[in-house]
C-alpha cells in the first residue's frame, strides 16, 4: 500500500507521515517529493522544521525547478519584519495567494514539513479548519504533511489525523535502515484499509518495499503464555474433582422445574386450595365498569 500511495495521492487527498524521536519521517516525506516531481507536479513546501538547503539536500538539480520553497525557518514568528512565511500566515486565504503566485497549469500539491511547528504556536481547531478547507477550496491539490507525535497530546493527534484520507506512521525497523510503516487509507466510499510493511530508502529517496513483518516471534510469546497457568501457586483450589463435578451435574438448581413439578403446577389435584370470591350487597359492583371505584 505503501508504494500505491507513493505513486499518487487523489484529488483532495490528505497524507499525514508520523513519526517520533525514535525514527524521523523526513527521508519518508522527501521520497513523496521525489515521487511528485518524477511526476512532472508542482510543489510546494512549507518549511518550518529544517532550513531551505538541507531540504533541497539530495534532491535533483533539474526537479528543483517545479519545487517552490517558503522558508519559514529562518524567521517563523516574523521577529525581524521581513519574514519570507510566518506561521500566522498558516490560513486559506494567505496560502491561496501564496500558491497563486507562481504560474502553473494544474493545482499543485502543499508539503507541510511539519504540522507540529503549526501546532506548536495555533490552536488545533484553528489548524483543522485550515486543513479541512485547504482540502476542499481547489487552492491545491493534495497536502501531505509530516507530524511529530511525541510532541502533542493524544487528542491533538487524533483530531489532525482524523481529517487525513491515508495515514503512514513509521517505527525504527530490527535491521540496519528497515524502517515498518504502519498504513491507513480511507477511501471515498468510506472503507477503511490498512497494511503493515517493511520498507528501507536509497540515498536518491526511493523507496523499496522489503517484507511484510514477521509475526512468528509474537505467536511464540503468545503460546508461551498460553502453556503458562497462572492459578499454579494459589493458596486455594479453583478446579473441581471428577466426583465433584459429577455431584455438580445431579444437583437440581431452585429455579429448574423438573416434569413432575411441571405437571403439579399446571394440573392441580384433588384436595387442592381454591380461593372463591363471592360479592355481597354492599360491594357496589359494576359489570359495565368495573374500575369505577377507581380515582382515575
Amino acid at each position: 500500500m505503501l508504494s500505491e500511495l507513493l505513486q499518487g495521492i487523489e484529488s483532495g487527498g490528505f497524507l499525514i507521515i508520523r513519526d517520533s524521536c525514535r525514527y524521523s519521517g523526513r527521508d519518508l516525506l522527501k521520497s513523496f517529493i521525489t515521487a511528485a516531481l518524477n511526476r512532472e507536479e508542482v510543489i510546494h513546501i512549507l518549511c518550518f522544521d529544517v532550513s531551505e538547503e538541507e531540504l533541497k539536500d539530495g534532491l535533483k538539480p533539474s526537479d528543483t525547478q517545479r519545487l517552490h520553497i517558503h522558508n519559514a525557518y529562518s524567521d517563523p514568528l516574523g521577529w525581524t519584519g521581513h519574514p519570507n512565511f510566518t506561521v500566522q500566515q498558516f490560513s486559506l486565504e494567505d496560502l491561496t495567494n501564496l500558491v497563486k503566485q507562481t504560474s502553473q497549469p494544474k493545482p499543485a500539491v502543499l508539503v507541510i514539513d511539519s504540522l507540529s511547528w503549526i501546532l506548536r504556536h495555533k490552536t488545533p481547531p484553528a489548524v483543522c479548519q485550515t486543513l479541512q478547507q485547504l482540502r476542499k477550496g481547489g487552492a491545491v491539490r493534495a497536502v501531505i504533511g509530516l507530524l511529530h507525535t511525541d510532541m502533542h497530546q493524544r487528542g491533538t493527534v487524533g483530531s489532525v489525523c482524523h481529517l487525513a484520507t491515508s495515514l503512514i506512521s513509521v517505527a525504527p525497523g530490527v535491521k540496519g535502515k528497515e524502517a515498518v510503516a504502519r498504513v491507513t487509507k480511507r477511501s471515498k466510499s468510506g472503507k477503511v484499509m490498512q497494511d503493515e510493511e517493511i520498507f528501507c530508502i536509497a540515498e536518491d529517496f526511493t523507496v523499496t518495499i522489503l517484507s511484510k513483518p514477521s509475526h512468528a516471534e509474537h505467536k511464540t510469546n503468545s503460546t508461551e503464555e498460553e502453556q503458562t497457568d497462572p492459578t499454579a501457586n494459589l493458596t486455594f483450589n479453583l478446579r473441581l474433582s471428577d466426583s465433584e463435578l459429577e455431584a455438580k451435574q445431579k444437583l437440581t438448581l431452585p429455579f429448574v422445574f423438573s416434569k413432575e413439578k411441571k405437571t403439579a403446577l399446571l394440573h392441580p389435584g384433588p384436595g387442592s386450595g381454591r380461593i372463591l370470591y363471592e360479592p355481597d350487597a354492599n360491594d357496589d359492583y359494576d359489570q359495565e365498569d368495573p374500575d369505577d371505584d377507581l380515582d382515575v
